[in-house]
């Protein structure tokens, strides 16, 4: 029987998952102010978990030519259509 893929990578359980365990889940709780020491660990309250997209990169902008002043910038030439 082989491995299951997700399983072979090193970090494939670090991946978003909808579901929190009750320690993450009191965790999220004590960053809002919403659980407090000696609160029931039973019948937590919801906790909204979205995936963030902080890491995401922007594209850059390709580098422009600096063109001397008064120049203007060449258009592409259209293609002619071809004659039979």
């Amino acid at each position: 029987m082989s491995v299951d893929r997700s399983l072979k990578i090193k970090g494939a359980l670090r991946r978003h998952r909808n579901v929190l365990t009750r320690a993450e889940r009191i965790e999220k709780l004590k960053e809002e102010e919403r659980w407090t020491e000696g609160d029931s660990v039973f019948a937590l309250a919801k906790v909204a978990h979205r995936k963030s997209h902080a890491g995401r990169k922007a594209k850059e902008a390709a580098p422009k030519e600096e063109l001397p002043e008064g120049a203007e910038i060449p258009q592409p030439e259209e293609p002619q259509p071809e004659q039979k």
